[in-house]
């Protein structure tokens, strides 16, 4: 057995049949008690029910279901082309070009959207366990996972050499790991899936391998070291995927690199003293990409968050110059209530899509007793309805992540 599967076998065998990950989950004394699991079951009980009923007569539809002649991966390797590249007309059949903020709907997607699909079911189908503890919702849950992680015909290889691959230049990216963000809750709902008494424990220590093996592979490989170094929404995305698999899998190793990037990293990169996105603001869709990342840092805070010192407790972290994480939800704070006030330029596409119910407001809210920002929170769509706001949206059932795991 090499060092990296007997590193894997090590992490499942220390959490199986144990709640390993328990001292990661959020701290209770962090919560505003007022706006408790209690209520945020009563308010989306009926839209859980509504898409978990819809997704118990879907089975499971992996990446080995579609193909793509352009991909230089087997059918178990996940495929996708970066968004905004397209065909150079002043040269047929040759490299594409960039287009910034602009899908090109030709390239391949299938893929994405397939993770899409899973990242929608199984978190709606486990908090409809959460909510009712009828055991269909967790079996159906449990189906969509093995086929995805376990099934040796259909099962996704935990890597993402070739995703976002732009025709004519490079056959994956290390951009390409954000498309995998979608899997950051498919992997909460997963610990709660584990009381449901659906997997045999030896199932869910292969699950558990799975996610051990892909953080290994966002750790250490080409890719996914480029994609840690990056220091827009991309860094972000990073963080919060390493944060949420080592969660699962119980690596505190990473989970102390995660908090040390997002103090010394994301905040000093990101957050100008104002609490805007510089890096952001400078894109096409400045308002979508600034909405995505304060998003995406929140759910950092919200994983990895505790009480022990003033070190791990990135709600509350700030940097010498003041900066924290409360500055950015400020910034954006009235956008939000107000786009109209947006003073920037608008995005080139989808700007009358947004916003939508941003879980940065719900865990900040709790975080920060601020009863603003659940308020705002409480009046806002809570689905998306655009595929490329979907793509943006990666918390669709906040139940998850305000009831403990274990």
């Amino acid at each position: 057995m090499d060092r990296r599967k007997f590193c894997i076998s090590a992490a499942c065998v220390a959490t199986s049949g144990v709640r390993g990950t328990a001292a990661f989950a959020p701290i209770a004394s962090l919560y505003e008690p007022s706006f408790s699991a209690q209520e945020i079951a009563r308010i989306d009980r009926e839209r859980i029910l509504c898409a978990a009923h819809q997704f118990l007569a879907q089975l499971p539809v992996t990446i080995t279901a579609f193909s793509s002649p352009r991909s230089h991966g087997s059918k178990h390797d996940y495929f996708s082309e970066g968004d905004y590249w397209w065909p150079d007309l002043k040269n047929p059949g040759g490299p594409y070009i960039r287009r910034d903020g602009y899908s090109n709907p030709e390239n391949f997607n299938a893929h994405r959207e397939a993770l899409i699909r899973l990242s929608l079911c199984v978190p709606a189908l486990v908090a409809a366990w959460l909510i009712t503890k009828e055991k269909r919702y967790a079996q159906h849950a449990a189906l969509h996972l093995r086929a995805w992680f376990l099934d040796s015909d259909t099962r996704m290889n935990p890597s993402l050499d070739y995703a976002q691959a732009i025709f004519g230049i490079t056959p994956g990216r290390g951009t390409g790991v954000i498309d995998t963000l979608h899997l950051v809750e498919v992997s909460r709902a997963m610990q709660h899936l584990e009381m449901a008494g659906v997997f045999t424990p030896a199932e869910f220590c292969r699950l558990r391998s799975w996610f051990a093996e892909y953080l290994d592979w966002i750790c250490t490989s080409g890719n996914g070291k480029e994609e840690e170094a990056a220091k827009n929404n991309h860094g972000s995305c990073w963080v919060a995927q390493a944060a949420a698999f080592a969660d699962l899998t119980g690596n505190r190793d990473v989970i102390a690199l995660c908090r040390r990037r997002f103090r010394d990293n994301l905040l000093h990169d990101q957050v100008a003293p104002d609490g805007s996105f510089p890096l952001e603001l400078a894109r096409s869709k400045p308002y979508s990409y600034s909405l995505f990342n304060l998003d995406v840092l929140a759910i950092i805070c919200q994983i990895i968050s505790t009480t022990d010192s003033s070190l791990d407790n990135l709600w509350k972290y700030a940097l010498a110059n003041g900066i924290h994480f409360q500055c950015a939800v400020d910034f954006m704070y009235p956008f939000i209530q107000d786009k109209g006030k947006w003073p920037y330029a608008h995005d080139v596409e989808y700007f009358g899509d947004l916003p939508n119910r941003q879980p940065s407001l719900l865990f900040a809210g709790l975080a920060y007793h601020e009863s603003k920002y659940l308020a705002l929170w409480g009046t806002l769509l809570p689905d998306p309805r655009t595929a490329e706001i979907i793509r943006n949206f990666p918390v669709r059932q906040p139940l998850l992540w305000v009831c403990p795991v274990g």
